[in-house]
């Protein structure tokens, strides 16, 4: 019995509300800002901090004055873990954590934060890649308010940062096709790509009754 559906995607490509609807229409919990907030506990940080970090390498200057403090002290200054220092390598090495969580929680919709890789030989878990063109990525940004300079900086720069951070923190490629079981254009519409994707995982669990 599938017991959860992972989502990666494109950013801009609508994966959230997609994931949302699917959530809605199987009756399965929804991980997607909830993973957020796990890793935000289990680093003792912020929802808002882990944003800023999430699947992001991080700039030389942070990651010298990381390494700066990691070094030890022999004065007043505080040990990095009670500095709450957050950083990719600490994300990556928590997000498998969450990700195993929110399996355990019950029927799950689990977007992004690496979870097709960390369940990737879970036989129980069905694997999808959202993507898009990069024109209507750009469109559907700007009409739900972006600039049309940060729509065309964000879809150009944030996969790429994402693609950096599996290659770096996973040592594996992004998007990795084969370790999908379905792969859906947005294009068609977040309510068809939804339904389409929730037929798809109840004719792949019937047959592999």
């Amino acid at each position: 019995m599938i017991q959860a559906i992972t989502i990666e995607r494109e950013f801009g490509c609508g994966a959230s509300e997609i994931a949302s609807l699917v959530a809605s229409r199987l009756g399965w919990s929804l991980w997607d800002e909830r993973l957020t907030q796990e890793i935000a506990r289990l680093t003792e940080s912020t929802p808002e901090v882990v944003e800023r970090r999430e699947w992001r390498t991080d700039p030389l200057v942070y990651r010298l004055f990381h390494d700066f403090l990691r070094g030890g002290f022999e004065g007043g200054l505080p040990p990095t873990n009670r500095l709450h220092l957050l950083d990719a390598r600490r994300i990556a090495e928590v997000s498998e954590t969450a990700v195993k969580t929110a399996l355990s929680s019950g029927p799950a919709v689990i977007v992004g934060r690496g979870s097709q890789y960390f369940l990737r030989n879970r036989k129980d878990v069905f694997h999808v890649f959202l993507y898009a063109s990069r024109d209507h990525k750009i469109r559907r940004l700007i009409s739900r308010g972006v600039t049309q300079d940060n729509a065309i900086e964000q879809v150009d720069t944030t996969d790429k940062a994402r693609a950096e951070f599996v290659r770096q923190y996973l040592r594996l490629k992004w998007p990795e096709p084969h370790l999908y079981h379905t792969m859906f254009n947005t294009e068609m519409g977040e309510s068809c790509t939804a339904t389409m994707l929730a037929v798809c995982v109840q004719q792949f669990e019937r047959e592999a009754r």
